[in-house]
């Protein structure tokens, strides 16, 4: 069991890809006790699955009902349940919400899906593009005169899913130890993506926010709030906005004529941004550096995944550690006194079966028990 501010809650999470194995990671790094539920017979364990250290992992044939007993045996124990399936599938298997709560009163039921437990899209496949489509988020996100572009998949699955159900069920926990009786949380992405928007939703009702692609203060339409190339291909990042914060622009990068009086003239920006594109490509990116950062300008180099670790600044704060040799995120956020650590690299599937058992209370017969019926 790991350190950290959830030292002590115990969490069972039904094996999945991207946002629910990353969800179950920051539950793990802030401490908490996670028990991955792996299908008998599946892959996994790569030391490169980041998001699943810190766990550990029990494998199950949950088509015996053998094995479906085991999953409520520890789920009445568990703090959190944690699962990513598409509606139904929990229900069809005997682990559904209702089941579960008979068996543990307080437990948190987490459940995460792209399009939510309810509507007319409940059931229908789809991907991080499909739910962000839904939202407004990804329409908004795009160069002038060009199709809108997929930001990775961090607004919906990550963003959106992971985050909100993490949030949502540690609320729920926190309530539940007030109240003594657990509940349903239902983290959907669309709904996830739709809140991270709030922001420009207020914009949009406004008026301060054009749907045209790279018009609007935030979305690169701004001179002074884009991404620039350099003499040498690569790129660095101004979002000078503040009054303040333009002027030691204006005196770093030499503009000086009167055009630059009209920093937030939208009427103006195009030109302004094809000037300020020919100053930028006139120095390298470490000389812009040497120039611009640490200044109040707003200003940071673009910097690769492999760049990243070498920062002077993520290197101070550890923001990117080694783990078996590969780099990878350090925990967030930081707490003061109960402090987190990485609890070691995902595990083997089914490697900590026994000892998850005997850890939480299975008898050497029952085990026996599970090994004879193939359920283990």
């Amino acid at each position: 069991m790991g350190s950290g501010p959830l030292n002590g809650v115990k969490v069972v999470e039904f094996a999945g890809i991207g946002p629910g194995p990353f969800c179950g990671m920051l539950l793990a790094d802030m401490g908490a006790e996670v028990v991955r539920i792996d299908r008998k017979g599946a892959r996994g364990g790569s030391k490169y699955e980041i998001s699943s250290r810190g766990k550990q992992s029990i494998a199950l044939d949950l088509k015996k009902p053998e094995a479906v007993e085991t999953c409520l045996k520890l789920i009445e124990k568990a703090d959190i349940l944690q699962e990513g399936f598409r509606p139904g599938v929990m229900e069809r298997l005997g682990l559904g919400p209702d089941v579960c709560l008979k068996r543990n009163p307080r437990l948190v039921y987490g459940r995460m899906t792209g399009w939510g437990q309810t509507g007319p899209l409940a059931l229908a496949a789809g991907h991080d593009i499909n739910y962000i489509s839904l939202t407004g988020a990804l329409h908004a996100i795009g160069r002038p005169g060009e199709k809108p572009v997929p930001p990775l998949n961090l607004v919906g699955d990550f963003g959106g899913g992971a985050l909100y159900l993490a949030m949502g069920m540690l609320a729920a926990l926190v309530e539940a130890n007030r109240s003594g009786k657990g509940q349903v949380v239902d983290a959907a992405m669309t709904d996830g993506a739709t809140s991270l928007m709030a922001m420009f939703y207020g914009f949009s009702a406004s008026g301060m926010w054009k749907e045209e692609h790279g018009t609007n203060l935030l979305d690169g339409g701004a001179h002074f709030y884009d991404t620039y190339e350099t003499k040498d291909g690569k790129w660095i990042s101004i979002g000078s906005i503040e009054p303040q914060f333009y002027a030691i622009l204006r005196e770093k990068a030499g503009l000086k004529e009167e055009i630059w009086d009209h920093q937030m003239d939208g009427a103006k920006w195009p030109e302004m941004k094809k000037k300020i594109e020919g100053v930028f490509k006139t120095k390298t990116r470490d000389e812009w550096c040497a120039i611009m950062e640490g200044t109040d300008i707003c200003f940071a180099p673009v910097l690769s995944i492999k760049e990243a670790k070498d920062h002077p600044h993520n290197k101070a704060r550890e923001t990117i550690v080694e783990i078996d040799g590969v780099a990878q995120p350090n925990i967030a956020p930081r707490f003061s006194r109960t402090v987190s650590k990485i609890d070691g690299p995902a595990p083997q599937v089914g490697a900590d079966t026994l000892n998850v058992l005997k850890g939480w209370g299975f008898s050497d017969g029952e085990i026996d028990g599970l090994k004879k019926a193939e359920a283990i």
